[in-house]
């Protein structure tokens, strides 16, 4: 079915950007003082069939909400204050890109394609959707790049591809996975910052070369994916990469908080960019910045972010679900919940057993407490999109808590 969209007045744009920048003083505001109780002293401890029983759930919603084309995702439910979307076709291509690609992983992660017929042909519908559409994912705008989502999780589902289609011995389909690969990376350097590192909107020249502030988040998610290509063998450019980490160290904080984007380096205590603004954030620059060799994030780093995360869950939590970006607390967008937890498994997954046993737990609690009963998670109402993501990050995450 067509979708009709009527081009935004100036005022709903403004007012889009005016809460997807964060630029009022409210929601740069810090919270009052309030003494932090810790609820952990007794955790629950969760089992396997726990955790395996969510992700069971999680991979039923994905397989019945998967669409006829095999994608995840589509443009309806908008409401009163939309994500900024100019082009629609273009915004919500990348937009559904993106999204399918996590689904796609969290699929293969789960492990059900290898036990259940229906997980097998959805993860193939899903499969042959992005090899033929993820090539076709474009900057929408001058001023907007969501497509930089869509290359970095597409580049992480393809690497989940691949290494199926080498246990498969599938030459030619190993053949065609690596050159979109080398694609998408090749679609990364062409909108790389011009600082280095990436963002998603340039509100300042709309450059061919993206004049945008690079945003430390979008950064170290692509960081992430580059490395993961890199581990089956593809070759990702040296100074692609090392700009990227330089753009987050000019953007990390002597506590391992980080700033929103460099265009606020100069307010580094502007709430956003205070601890609890990069509750969400952290454990990605973190993790980003270790997978490339930087001896600094050590495993105490990990723990206390991964412990901080945990003592401070609630914080995070105040802005899931909310309609508005950045008007919680610290201005803190919801759709870094989710976000925020599956770096944090990554990190778990890096740190020795004897440190990672108990934070496997503290990250299970928090992700099974939280499933929706349709089987879902989401924390940010973003077309219809939200599902989908939060629950591939949810499974995704769950998947590196099983002890």
């Amino acid at each position: 079915m067509p979708i009709h969209m009527a081009p935004p007045s100036s005022s709903f744009i403004l007012t889009t950007l005016f809460a997807a920048l964060c630029v009022t003083s409210n929601y740069g505001k810090d919270a009052p003082p309030t003494k932090t109780k810790n609820h952990h002293k007794d955790p629950v401890i969760h089992s396997a069939t726990d955790i395996e029983n969510a992700i069971d759930r999680g991979v039923a919603f994905l397989l019945k909400d998967q669409n006829i084309t095999g994608s995840w995702g589509s443009p309806h439910n908008s409401k009163g204050l939309n994500i900024y979307a100019p082009n629609p076709i273009a915004s919500h291509k990348a937009y559904r890109a993106a999204v399918t690609a996590m689904c796609v992983s969290a699929l293969i992660e789960s492990g059900h394609p290898a036990k259940s017929p229906e997980a097998l042909k959805a993860l193939e519908r899903g499969e042959a959707w992005l090899m033929e559409e993820l090539p076709k994912v474009r900057r929408a705008t001058p001023d907007v790049m969501y497509n930089v989502w869509a290359h970095s999780y597409g580049i992480q589902a393809l690497v989940h591809m691949h290494k199926r289609a080498k246990a498969a011995d599938q030459k030619e389909k190993i053949k065609d996975i690596e050159q979109l690969i080398l694609n998408q990376i090749d679609r990364l350097q062409r909108y790389e910052s011009i600082d280095g590192g990436w963002g998603y909107y340039d509100f300042r020249a709309g450059t061919k070369r993206p004049a945008s502030s690079s945003i430390s988040f979008t950064t170290a998610t692509t960081l992430v994916a580059l490395h993961e290509a890199k581990q089956i063998g593809i070759a990702v450019p040296d100074k692609l990469v090392n700009r990227a980490i330089k753009s987050i160290g000019r953007q990390r904080k002597n506590d391992n908080s980080y700033l929103y984007g460099e265009y606020l380096k100069m307010r580094p205590l502007y709430g956003i960019n205070r601890p609890a603004g990069s509750l969400g954030r952290s454990q990605a620059c973190n993790i980003a910045l270790r997978y490339w060799g930087d001896k600094t994030i050590t495993d105490e780093v990990l723990v206390t972010w991964l412990e901080r995360l945990r003592d401070r869950n609630g914080w995070l939590s105040i802005g899931r679900k909310r309609p508005v970006p950045h008007e919680s607390w610290f201005a803190i967008a919801g759709y870094f919940f989710y976000f925020g937890h599956y770096y944090a498994s990554l990190c778990v997954e890096d740190l020795p057993p004897e440190k990672s046993t108990a934070l496997k737990n503290d990250l299970a609690h928090i992700i099974l407490s939280l499933q929706e009963k349709d089987g879902d998670w989401w924390d940010f109402p973003l077309y219809n999109y939200h599902r989908q993501y939060g629950t591939a990050f949810s499974i995704m995450t769950l998947s590196r808590c099983l002890p």
